[in-house]
């Protein structure tokens, strides 16, 4: 049995699979595209001879039937022992139809119907994978550059080492991240927007972390939140899961859960454990 974890990325057509596999193989991976799923209990097998590099193989509808196996063949992995990360690639209905629309073509399951249809057909067919997938990366306000960011933040150290935890902020008026494992809400800490000269700034800028997080209460509340995420750790980790994702959001995601997402980020980093937090701000910019 090989000891080498593989990767095994899936996902909505349309969600950046490519890109993700592009980003892979410039960190140095070893890819396979569009391996049919019943070969994949072979590929574990060798994966030592693959001159010591991280692999992953990208699996999806365009497969056709042996898509169907991939069920199956996640079974055939379990059962042997091989270790594996399942990551499941997502975005929202509208942003996949923005990118087939954009590049005029249509969805591989939509046949003579609307890209809708063919959205609709392919989440029933991926519900029961990406319900077991270990990692979950919502695509939906991410360009290319964005998620080649985000992909070298993952898996820029080749295969995961302990736990790495991706603090992301967010505003509640953009929609709750779909990728998120746990939320925080952080509207209940006085908004920097009703400061005159504080609105135009982010909560990157020393002036509004400060006022966020001088606030009553919030250093308390990001030290007991931290405290709590430590002692979820060796319970995720037990588990298998070594990717954590936490969203902090407020309603616009600029200056409240900037400020404190990159403190919680700062701290998990001091802790004496093995783990590597960084923060993403999704929705910073976009007002």
């Amino acid at each position: 049995m090989s000891s080498k974890e593989i990767l095994i990325l899936t996902g909505m057509s349309g969600a950046g699979r490519s890109t993700v596999a592009h980003a892979l193989e410039d960190l140095g991976w070893y890819v396979v595209d569009n391996l049919p799923p019943s070969l994949l209990p072979s590929l574990v097998a060798k994966g030592t001879g693959l001159g010591g590099k991280e692999y992953a193989v990208v699996v999806d509808v365009r497969g056709g039937h042996f898509f169907d196996e991939l069920t199956q063949a996640l079974d055939e992995l379990k059962e042997k022992g091989s270790p594996y990360r399942l990551v499941f690639l997502d975005a929202t209905d509208q942003a996949l139809v923005q990118r087939f629309e954009s590049t005029r073509r249509p969805h591989p399951l939509q046949g003579n119907d609307r890209i809708l249809d063919g959205i609709a057909r392919e989440r029933i067919k991926l519900e029961v994978v990406k319900s077991e997938c270990d990692i979950a990366i919502d695509t939906s306000n991410l360009n290319v550059h964005q998620l080649e960011k985000r992909i070298g933040e993952i898996f820029g150290g080749g295969k995961i080492q302990g736990m790495r935890i991706n603090v992301l902020s967010f505003g509640y008026k953009y929609g709750i991240p779909v990728d998120s494992d746990l939320v925080l809400d952080c509207r209940f800490i006085p908004n920097p927007h009703w400061i005159p000269e504080l609105r135009p700034l982010t909560g990157l800028t020393s002036q509004v972390s400060d006022k966020v997080l001088g606030s009553t209460g919030v250093k308390t509340f990001v030290k007991d939140y931290v405290d709590l995420v430590i002692s979820m750790i060796p319970g995720y980790m037990h588990e298998g899961k070594k990717y954590l994702t936490i969203a902090v959001g407020c309603t616009g995601g600029k200056h409240r859960s900037v400020a404190v997402t990159q403190e919680i980020s700062k701290r998990l980093n001091e802790m004496n454990i093995d783990l590597t937090a960084h923060a993403t701000h999704r929705d910073v910019g976009r007002e």
